[in-house]
């Protein structure tokens, strides 16, 4: 099932002003920003260091707005986002698509019903951690493994929030009960032989409020690549401000590098309001930053018209900034 906007995680509604709870250091002073460059007329997807990604609403399988996105940015998607619930079966068409696209899928499983709120006891964390859940577990862990090639899973994200009935402190979840539910579930996987399978553990970043990762943390063993949400909603709601990237995700890196070092990190969601700053600034500061990091791996960026119009095309001085970036990345 393509996913429509109105399948969408929730999690971008959310008030997420990131205040860190301790000192931060922030990265150098932002770089000018450039003349704009003109992007190729026929993108390829290029495996740079940073590598690109991103998600519309059509997922995997939508190939015109993968085109389009191709056409703004001058670079074919090499990490293309996918958001499945768990009453769908594993999506063969989609991960065929990206495949055959030179893309692999970040696909996100998200142990709920969609549409069915935060109090869904069926998929509390005990539930899925005491076997309620294990056919369908299995099911998709012998069929990925079937599939053979890589995938990147991207199981219960942006735990650290309140706004998923995976997060402890809702749906009658406890302290402990996410690690617990993360190892039963990689077990699984591990009985299936699945090891093209890569796990994404997934916080959103950090905010004054939000659970603290270390107890969500499963350990180096269940967890293979370490990701961060976020975004700058700028001056679109009530309760935010314009964040520069090392102001919105210099925290969050620190605290993936102290609990996980050593493994690599990706920005698996992020995207900038218009309202409050220049988001082509904005967009050449965030490459610029991220390709300084040299454990960050991928930026994904969240291509959709939702809570306020995150498109890399919302204006045309966004894209293009984007374009000129990225075609600046350093490359083998």
């Amino acid at each position: 099932m393509a996913l429509g906007l109105a399948a969408v995680p929730a999690a971008h509604a959310a008030p997420l002003v990131q205040l860190p709870a301790g000192p931060v250091t922030l990265a150098p002073a932002k770089k000018p920003v450039r003349s704009v460059a003109v992007a190729p007329s026929e993108p390829q997807v290029r495996t740079c260091p940073l590598r690109f990604g991103v998600g519309t609403p059509g997922g995997p399988s939508a190939s015109q707005e993968l085109a389009e996105v191709a056409s703004l940015t001058g670079e074919k998607p090499s990490i293309i986002l996918s958001y499945k619930d768990f009453a769908q079966p594993v999506p063969y068409f989609e991960l065929e698509q990206a495949r055959a696209a030179g893309a692999t899928t970040l696909l996100t499983w998200e142990p709920w019903a969609w549409g069915g709120g935060t109090d869904q006891p069926a998929y509390s964390l005990d539930a899925i951690a005491s076997g309620a859940h294990d056919a369908h577990i299995t099911d998709w862990a012998t069929r990925l493994a079937g599939w053979g090639s890589p995938v990147m899973l991207r199981f219960g994200h942006e735990m650290n929030g309140n706004w998923y009935p995976w997060a402890e402190g809702v749906n009658g979840n406890g302290a402990g009960d996410y690690v617990a539910a993360w190892r039963h579930v990689h077990d699984i996987f591990t009985r299936a032989g699945a090891d093209n399978v890569q796990w994404v553990w997934n916080p959103n970043v950090p905010y004054y409020g939000s659970t603290p990762l270390d107890g969500l943390y499963p350990g180096a063993d269940y967890v293979d690549v370490v990701a961060l949400d976020g975004y700058n909603w700028g001056t679109s709601q009530t309760w935010s401000s314009w964040q520069q990237p090392w102001d919105l995700f210099a925290y969050g890196l620190s605290e993936m590098r102290r609990l996980a070092p050593g493994k690599e990190i990706l920005i698996a969601e992020t995207a900038s309001a218009e309202a409050g700053g220049s988001k082509a600034e904005w967009n050449a500061h965030l490459v610029y930053y991220l390709a300084q990091q040299p454990d960050v791996t991928g930026l994904v960026w969240f291509h959709l018209d939702k809570e306020v119009d995150w498109r890399i095309n919302s204006s045309a001085p966004s894209a293009q900034s984007l374009a000129a970036e990225l075609a600046k990345r350093p490359c083998p």
